[in-house]
C-alpha cells in the first residue's frame, strides 16, 4: 500500500509541463494563459468574496481535453509518471471552491465524454460528461427522468455533480445524492504508472461521492431514474415568513403530494430577483414549488389552508418568468439575487427536525435586521431538513463568523461555504475509509491535491498558500441514522474497499 506523499510548498509551481506533454501523444491541449487563468476559476467566486481573494493566485499550467477512456487512461499514466496534479473539470458550476487548483497542474476537461450509454430498467448510465439535461433528455421520452439535479443542470456535468454536488431539485423527495441507492455505480480510473479501470458500487460510491475529485478519475455514472411526470411550477405569497415556512414543511409532509421543488424567501429576497418581482406580494413571502399535474388541485387547497394566494401556475419551463422556475432555487437563487444586488453572501445551514420549525424560527428572529431568509426543503437522513441562511450584505470575515454562531445557536448545523477544502467545508463525512481509498486510487497524490490530504488545518492553509475561510466556526454536518451496514463498515474504518477491476 503506497503511503499519500506530503506536499513540500518549494516544489509548488514546479511542475514538469515539458514531461507531461511528451506522454500524452495526440490528446489535445489548451495552454494559452487567458483562457487557462479563466478555466482555474469555478463559480465559488461569485458566490463567496473569501474564496475569490484566497483563489486569487491559484491557475492551472493548461487544459487537457480527453477524448475517450483511453485518453483519459493516458492522461492519468502521464500524470502518475510526471508528478503532474490534475483538477478534473465538467462545466465549473460548482460554488464551493472544488475546481479551483492550488497547486498549478493540468485541468483535465471530461466534456468530450458526454455519451449517455444506455437506459434500462429505470437506470441510466452515462459517461461523467454528460450534461445532466442531456440525460433527462435521453430518458424522458422512455417516462423517466433523474430524480434530482442541480439548479445548474443545463450545464453541469454528471461527474462533477457526483464529485462536488450535495442536493437539488428534487432533494425534496428523494434526499440527498449520498442518500442509499441515489448513487448506483461508478466506473472510476485510478492515476498511477498502470492505471486501473475500477467499478465503485453499493455504499462505496459515496467515498467518491463529493470529494472534489481528489481519489480518482470519474469516466462513467450510473444512476435510478423517477417517472417524468408532467410538471407544474407555482408561485405563492402568504403574509409572514413563518406562515410560508409552516406551509412548505406541511407539503414536504404531504407523501400524497408528489413534488419537486420547494424554495423559501421571505421578504425582500425575491424582490431582488427581478423576474419574480411581478408575481410577489410587496411585505409577504414567498415559495416557489413544483408539483406533479395530477396533485394540483390538492396543492391549491394546501395553500388556500395557510392563507396563501398563487400567482403563477405553469408547465414546467413555460413560466412568465422566462426560465425553468427551478433556475429561481438551490444555487442559482443566489445567481439571481445577485445580478441586483451583487455583495449579497449566505451560508449553509441545515436545520433538520424534531424541531426544525423552531430552530428556523429562531434564526428568522435573530437575523430579522440583517437579511430574508432562504431556505431550500429536502430530505436528510430520512428526515424533512430546510437548508439555507439569511442572505446579507457581506462586510467581513468577522461578520460572517457572527452569522454562522447565531444559526449554530439557533439549533442549526453549519456547513463552510467559504472554504475550498473538502473536510474543513463539513459536508462530507470522512472516516480512514476514505484515507484508504484515497491513497489505492491516488498514492501520488496527484488528484486536486491539496484539498484533501493533510491533517492539520493549519499545515493545510499553510501549504496552499493560505485561507481566511478556514477560521469561520462552521459545526459541519453529522449524519446519525447509521444502518447497521454503516456501523460494520465504519469498524473497519481503514480498510479500503474491495473494488471490481
Amino acid at each position: 500500500m503506497h503511503k499519500v506523499s506530503s506536499f513540500d510548498p518549494l516544489e509548488f509551481h514546479m511542475n514538469d509541463v515539458t514531461g507531461f506533454l511528451s506522454h500524452l501523444g495526440d490528446i489535445p491541449t489548451v495552454s494559452d494563459p487567458d483562457v487557462v487563468r479563466r478555466r482555474s476559476r469555478d463559480m465559488s467566486t461569485t458566490f463567496s468574496p473569501i474564496i475569490r481573494r484566497d483563489a486569487a493566485d491559484k491557475v492551472a499550467d493548461l487544459i487537457v481535453k480527453p477524448r475517450d477512456q483511453a485518453d483519459v487512461i493516458r492522461v492519468a499514466r502521464a500524470a502518475a509518471l510526471t508528478r503532474m496534479p490534475l483538477m478534473m473539470r465538467g462545466a465549473g458550476t460548482c460554488n464551493l471552491g472544488q475546481g479551483v487548483p492550488l497547486r498549478g497542474g493540468a485541468i483535465v476537461d471530461m466534456s468530450a465524454l458526454s455519451t449517455v450509454l444506455w437506459t434500462r430498467n429505470a437506470t441510466v448510465r452515462a459517461q461523467a460528461g454528460a450534461r445532466l439535461v442531456a440525460i433527462d433528455e435521453a430518458t424522458r421520452p422512455t417516462g423517466w427522468e433523474l430524480r434530482m439535479h442541480s439548479s445548474t443542470k443545463r450545464a453541469a456535468t454528471v461527474g462533477g455533480y457526483i464529485g462536488g454536488g450535495h442536493a437539488g431539485i428534487g432533494s425534496c423527495t428523494w434526499g440527498i445524492l449520498r442518500d442509499r441507492g441515489n448513487i448506483l455505480g461508478l466506473q472510476m480510473v485510478s492515476v498511477e504508472a498502470e492505471p486501473k479501470v475500477y467499478e465503485v458500487r453499493g455504499s462505496d460510491v459515496n467515498l467518491a461521492h463529493h470529494a472534489y475529485g481528489t481519489n480518482g478519475i470519474i469516466t462513467e455514472v450510473e444512476m435510478p431514474l423517477a417517472p417524468a411526470w408532467p410538471w407544474v411550477e407555482t408561485v405563492a405569497n402568504f403574509p409572514g415568513f413563518m406562515v410560508a415556512a409552516r406551509f412548505a414543511y406541511a407539503l414536504a409532509a404531504a407523501d400524497g403530494l408528489v413534488k419537486k421543488l420547494i424554495s423559501i424567501d421571505e421578504w425582500p429576497n425575491w424582490d431582488y430577483m427581478t423576474a419574480m418581482r411581478p408575481f410577489g406580494r410587496e411585505g409577504h413571502s414567498m415559495v416557489r414549488s413544483m408539483v406533479a399535474q395530477q396533485g394540483i388541485e390538492a396543492f391549491r387547497a394546501l395553500v388556500a389552508e395557510f392563507g396563501g394566494e398563487i400567482t403563477v401556475e405553469a408547465a414546467e419551463g413555460e413560466g412568465p418568468y422566462h426560465a425553468p422556475l427551478w433556475e429561481f432555487g438551490w444555487g442559482h437563487a443566489r445567481l439571481q439575487v445577485n445580478k441586483t444586488q451583487p455583495n449579497i453572501v449566505n451560508n449553509i445551514g441545515l436545520y433538520l427536525d424534531p424541531d426544525l420549525l423552531g430552530a428556523v424560527e429562531r434564526s428568522q428572529r435573530r437575523f430579522k435586521d440583517l437579511g430574508g431568509m432562504h431556505l431550500e426543503v429536502k430530505r436528510y437522513d430520512g428526515r424533512i431538513a430546510f437548508q439555507g441562511s439569511p442572505y446579507y450584505q457581506f462586510e467581513d470575515e468577522a461578520q460572517v463568523a457572527e452569522v454562522i454562531r447565531g444559526m449554530a445557536e439557533d439549533g442549526a448545523m453549519v456547513a463552510n461555504n467559504h472554504t475550498y477544502f473538502v473536510k474543513e467545508n463539513g459536508m462530507k463525512a470522512m472516516s480512514g475509509r476514505d484515507a484508504a481509498f484515497k491513497r489505492q486510487m491516488d498514492p501520488h497524490n496527484l488528484m486536486n491535491p491539496g484539498k484533501m490530504d493533510l491533517d492539520d488545518a493549519g499545515e493545510l492553509a499553510a501549504a496552499s498558500g493560505g485561507s481566511s475561510g478556514l477560521d469561520l466556526p462552521t459545526t459541519g454536518w453529522q449524519y446519525g441514522q447509521h444502518t447497521q451496514a454503516q456501523v460494520m463498515a465504519e469498524a473497519q474504518a481503514s480498510t479500503p474497499p474491495q473494488l471490481q477491476g
